[in-house]
């Protein structure tokens, strides 16, 4: 054995190997549950559009899905560029949220905490719950 060989092998550490499978399984990890959230909420997003009378395939698309989203909050689809903007797009998405939430009889809370802070939960709500579009 040579002194090259000695040194790379006094200097393998072991857990990082094990640190790789790790980083490897927790980032499939990581998709799959993302996966699953964006299946819901498209699902919930599909039932959302059906209601305000618009097709619900567009729900599966992921920037048309939230033009229309706006569209159905009663504002102008050009509006999506301000998601571009830092800082503002919270805000922004926060106003469609509560007017969104307003269109579908909910209130302030409800939209702000449900469609703005835990979406999938509020779409889900709003698709599948007894609430009504009704165009303020």
């Amino acid at each position: 054995m040579n002194l090259a060989t000695m040194s790379l092998i006094a200097t393998e550490d072991p857990t990082d190997a094990a640190g790789n499978v790790y980083a490897a399984l927790f980032s499939g990890t990581n998709i799959t549950i993302s996966l699953i959230f964006y299946v819901i909420t498209a699902i919930a997003l599909w039932r959302v559009f059906t209601k305000a009378g618009h097709a619900g395939w567009l729900a599966i698309i992921p920037i048309v899905n939230v033009i229309f989203l706006i569209k159905i909050a009663g504002m102008s689809g050009w509006l999506v560029l301000l998601y571009l903007i830092p800082i503002v797009n919270i805000v922004f998405a926060i106003v469609v949220a509560v007017k969104l939430g307003k269109n579908f009889g909910k209130g302030g809370a409800f939209s702000f905490f449900l469609l703005w802070l835990f979406s999938f939960i509020g779409y889900l709500i709003l698709g599948f719950g007894s609430a009504q579009y009704r165009r303020a």
